[in-house]
C-alpha cells in the first residue's frame, strides 16, 4: 500500500502554497508540523482530491486521487468539521453513510462499531448540539472511518480538546495507524511526538524535514543549552540568541536557548526535543 506524491506544486496566483513536494506514504502515523501558512492544509486538500495540483501527481496504488474509486479508500476530518446540530449522532452517521454509498444494514452495523471505538455508544441518540468539543471531534473521526478507509487524513483533530480528551484521541489515532496510512496535522507538538512514526515539517510551502523523531532532532543536537543567570545577563542573552523558554528561579532566570556554541559560561548542553526544533524554525511565525 503506497500513496505517492511526485513533485506536487500548488500556486494561488503568484503565491506558491506547496512547492515540489515528493513523498511516499506507507502504513503508519505521519505527523505534519508547520506554522500557519506553511502549506499543510493545501497539501492535505490535494491529497484528498479536493484541490487539484498546479503540477505534479498524487497516486494511491497507481490510482489518481481525482478518480472516484480513490475516494472509497479515503477518510477525511477537516479542521472545520461540519455537522447538523439538530441531528442525533446516529442520524448524522447514517446520513454520511448514505452519502458514501453504504447499504443501510451495513451503515447501522458500522455506526455501532465506530461508536464503541470512539466511546460514543451512550450518546448515539443525543443531539449533536449538546456535545462537548471532544465528543464532536470523536464523532468527526467516526464519520471519517465509516467506509473503513485505507488513508485517514486529520487536520487539527485535537484543537480545543482538554488534556484528557487529547490523550484519548491520540491513543485512538495510534491504534488506527497499524493497518492504514494516517496523516495528522497539528500545532500541538506533543501529540506528534507521542504517536507519529514519521514526522514531516513544512515551511513556506516546502518540506524541510522528514524522518523519525530521533532523525530530525539530530539537526539541533548540541545546539540546545540551559543556563541559570541573573536578569542583566538574561536580557543580553535574550537579545543575542533564540530563547525557547525562561523561568524564574529565586533571584535568577533559567533560560533554554539555541546557539551554535556555548552562549555563556553557565550554559550546559541539554537534550533537544521536538518542541525545541519546532520553535527553532517557527517561533518568528508564531509571533506574527
Amino acid at each position: 500500500m503506497e500513496l505517492i506524491l511526485d513533485r506536487v506544486t500548488r500556486n494561488y496566483g503568484n503565491k506558491i502554497a506547496c512547492d515540489h513536494i515528493s513523498l511516499t506514504f506507507k502504513e503508519g502515523v505521519y505527523g505534519l508540523l508547520g506554522a500557519n501558512g506553511a502549506g499543510k492544509t493545501t497539501l492535505m486538500r490535494m491529497m484528498c482530491g479536493v484541490l487539484l495540483p498546479t503540477s505534479g501527481t498524487i497516486q494511491f496504488n497507481g490510482i489518481d486521487v481525482n478518480l472516484e474509486n480513490y475516494r472509497d479508500a479515503l477518510g477525511y476530518l477537516p479542521q472545520d468539521f461540519g455537522y447538523y446540530p439538530e441531528f442525533t449522532a446516529q442520524d448524522f452517521m447514517l446520513y454520511i453513510a448514505a452519502l458514501k454509498g453504504l447499504p443501510k444494514y451495513r451503515a447501522k452495523e458500522k455506526t455501532r462499531e465506530l461508536f464503541e471505538l470512539v466511546s460514543l455508544e451512550r450518546e448515539a441518540k443525543k443531539k449533536i448540539k449538546t456535545f462537548s468539543g471532544g465528543m464532536k471531534q470523536r464523532l468527526g473521526i467516526a464519520q471519517a472511518l465509516l467506509n473503513d478507509p485505507k488513508i485517514l487524513i486529520l487536520d487539527e483533530p485535537t484543537a480545543g480538546l482538554d488534556p484528557k480528551e487529547r490523550v484519548r484521541f491520540r491513543n485512538m489515532i495510534s491504534r488506527l495507524g497499524k493497518d492504514r496510512i494516517v496523516l495528522l496535522s497539528t500545532h500541538i507538538v506533543s501529540d506528534v511526538e507521542y504517536i507519529a512514526d514519521t514526522i514531516l515539517m513544512m515551511k513556506d510551502g516546502q518540506l524541510i524535514h522528514q524522518g523519525t523523531l530521533e532523525e530530525i532532532i539530530q539537526t539541533i543536537n548540541n545546539k540546545v543549552w540551559d543556563c541559570t543567570v541573573f536578569q542583566s545577563e538574561a536580557d543580553m542573552l535574550c537579545d543575542k540568541y533564540q530563547v525557547i523558554n525562561q523561568r524564574q528561579e529565586g533571584d535568577k532566570l533559567l533560560l533554554r536557548l539555541i546557539s551554535e556554541g556555548q552562549p555563556c559560561n553557565a550554559a550546559v548542553n541539554t537534550t533537544a526535543t521536538l518542541e525545541d526544533l519546532y520553535l527553532y524554525y517557527f517561533s518568528e511565525e508564531s509571533e506574527r
